[in-house]
């Protein structure tokens, strides 16, 4: 016997099935992610056109199904049309819907995902459009690494994964720098010490760089606000890097970064 229940959630993914219907991918704060037909929404007149772009927040009625449930209402609760008219901007709230679906069938707490998913495109939606994409590329990785703690999948960034001693970046020398091994999952003192084996390296940061992730991971509640944006090619190079760790531990690659590739060669 199939079941009806009520659901508030963010559509993180929505495509065309069949002639007028859509196939949607719902992050819910109590059901986790939902997979759920929205039956002709794609005709002009259905309620639900609209209402399942992506990025929207629905409160919905589903009637669950064998395979994929069904949803037959949605009251729109809060939408982020800002978001659609800035590429780079939706770019990036796709890269965070990415990181979620990739990691959303863990069995960690979905209400904290749910706030903190919303919390990032609240953000993102208010930044000033006249702002260079040092902002947005900032809000862009301030979201990665919140969304990594909330998985699980962060790495250390304060000590090195080899000795366990204390990373300090010295911000007066621009020459220091420090590995990344995404296998041992965090950063790697350099030079390595000659007495334990050496370990592949898979990219490197500088000291404003490692500064920037620290202050990121260590006060993640103080961070709400939009991060100083500080030196626009530091941010890109810390997407760069944090774009292949998570493609490295998740397995998949980030397809909306592709977009992101394409402006930033217009800006830089």
């Amino acid at each position: 016997m199939s079941r009806t229940y009520t659901a508030r959630g963010i559509t993180l993914k929505s495509v065309p099935m069949g002639e007028s219907d859509r196939l949607t991918t719902i992050l819910s704060p109590e059901h986790g992610l939902i997979r759920a037909v929205a039956p002709g929404a794609r005709k002009p007149k259905s309620s639900l056109r609209g209402r399942m772009e992506p990025f929207v927040v629905n409160d919905l009625l589903i009637v669950q199904g064998r395979s994929l449930h069904r949803i037959i209402q949605a009251d729109t609760c809060t939408s982020f049309p800002s978001l659609g008219r800035d590429l780079a901007k939706l770019a990036i709230a796709q890269y965070w819907a990415e990181l979620v679906l990739a990691m959303g069938e863990s069995d960690h707490g979905h209400e904290t995902l749910y706030a903190l998913l919303l919390q990032h495109l609240t953000q993102l939606a208010a930044l000033d459009p006249q702002t260079r994409l040092a902002g947005p590329v900032a809000q862009l990785v301030q979201g990665i690494v919140h969304l990594w703690q909330w998985g699980g999948l962060a790495p250390q960034w304060d000590r090195c994964c080899l000795t366990g001693e204390a990373i300090a970046p010295p911000l007066d020398q621009p020459h220091w720098r420090v590995g990344v091994s995404f296998e041992l999952g965090g950063l790697v003192a350099l030079p390595q010490p000659t007495h334990l084996e050496p370990v592949r390296l898979n990219a490197y940061l500088q000291a404003a760089e490692t500064y920037l992730l620290q202050q990121l991971s260590q006060n993640p509640t103080d961070l709400w606000e939009p991060p100083q944006w500080g030196e626009a090619i530091a941010w890109r190079s810390l997407e760069r890097v944090l774009r292949h760790y998570s493609q490295y531990h998740l397995g998949q690659g980030i397809r909306s970064a592709t977009l992101l590739d394409t402006l930033f060669i217009e800006e830089f």
